[in-house]
């Protein structure tokens, strides 16, 4: 997978949650975080798989809402930053981190209600494997986001250090369907990249936020949104 390398990296591990989370990245952690738990929800009991869950900021969050959940990344440095926030928050005897393969989900048929990914995609090299095996392993939901073709995201995008997929309505539709999931919601934002509000302090990103999230909320928000969240359901 693209970045696997870069990702394993201890250095990267360590400062990955500041580097993209701090400063105007405060704005992404709360939007990602709040698409997910508006996705998921009921958490009580619910059993949860995250694919590519990175040093766990989505994991942790949803043990501590009562979720029963698994997070599984290929990098042991990145879950191992994980670990740390499980223990933290006094979850490291009920919040299982594991290290595996997104490709080859080791866990059989239907044994989550429920596997969502975030930040993957964009990375995957076999989009059309990594969802059906995400759809293999739930009996009910599959929940991701994706960076999309036609937005500013393409305007920085050669400069990634490990390259980026970016992805068009259809050819996520086409991922869906082939998958044999069907799409129930979707949210679009973001006319401002994830790069631009990483780079800024919070209160010169405020502004823009505002600016985005009103835009947002009329037509053409949704066609120049940078980002989308697309929740879908196991088919009969």
């Amino acid at each position: 997978m693209k970045g696997q390398e870069w990702y394993q990296a201890d250095d990267i591990a360590e400062a990955y949650d500041e580097k993209r989370f701090s400063q105007g990245g405060r704005f992404i952690d709360r939007r990602e975080k709040q698409a997910v738990l508006d996705a998921l929800a009921p958490l009580e009991d619910k059993k949860i798989l995250e694919v590519a869950c990175g040093t766990g900021r989505f994991t942790v969050m949803l043990a501590e809402q009562g979720a029963d959940i698994v997070g599984m990344d290929i990098s042991e440095a990145m879950l191992e930053q994980g670990r740390k926030k499980a223990h933290a928050a006094g979850l490291e005897e009920t919040l299982q981190f594991m290290q595996g393969d997104a490709g080859r989900l080791p866990f059989p048929d239907d044994h989550f209600d429920a596997v969502f990914a975030m930040r993957f995609f964009h990375l995957a090299p076999d989009p059309e494997g990594f969802i059906k095996e995400m759809r293999r392993v739930t009996s009910e939901q599959v929940f991701f986001d994706t960076f999309n073709r036609y937005s500013t995201r393409s305007i920085y995008n050669w400069a990634l250090p490990m390259g980026s997929r970016l992805y068009s309505e259809r050819e996520v539709k086409e991922l869906v369907v082939g998958a044999e999931l069907e799409l129930v919601d979707a949210g679009h934002d973001f006319v401002f990249p994830y790069g631009f509000y990483r780079e800024v302090p919070g209160w010169l990103a405020r502004p823009f936020r505002k600016f985005d999230q009103t835009l947002g909320r009329t037509p053409v928000g949704d066609k120049l949104a940078s980002v989308s969240y697309w929740d879908t359901r196991v088919t009969e």
